[in-house]
């Protein structure tokens, strides 16, 4: 067993990961109703020592609708006809989401508005007051 890397920082030991197998909804005919295909991955985020407090912390803060009670992260694959490609896909999406909790977001720079896009705003402002200065002017029913 090896270990998992989430990004260049972090990783996950493999023996952390525990999988079952079901029968599965998806493609597959006969071998469907006979063979356990779909992969289950469950991973117990509380109890893990690849990770640290902060980081665990963070994952149950962005995760917080994919974790149960007990603290298991739970990833479902039966998208192949095979047992090893679902494990292999279950993995994969295993990565993308922990890796994209443990992603800290750019922080925004405010930009300021350009001086043309200003000018524009100001003309464009002017004329419409300019035209609604002009409906002002006449009096009403007065032909």
């Amino acid at each position: 067993m090896g270990r998992i890397e989430i990004n260049p920082s972090v990783s996950i030991d493999e023996a952390e990961l525990t999988f079952t197998y079901a029968r599965s909804p998806g493609p597959g005919g006969q071998n469907v109703n006979k063979v356990a295909t779909k992969a289950i991955l469950r991973f117990n985020l509380a109890a893990s020592r690849s990770l640290t407090e902060t980081q665990k912390s963070l994952l149950f803060r962005k995760l917080s609708t994919r974790i149960n009670s007990e603290g298991w992260l739970q990833v479902v694959c039966w998208r192949h006809r095979t047992q090893p490609a679902n494990r292999r896909e279950a993995i994969e999406r295993f990565r993308d989401i922990v890796a994209g909790a443990l992603r800290v977001p750019k922080k925004r720079r405010p930009t300021q508005p350009s001086r043309g896009s200003v000018e524009r705003r100001l003309n464009e402002k002017r004329r419409r007051g300019d035209i609604k200065r002009q409906r002002r002017s006449g009096e009403w029913g007065a032909e």
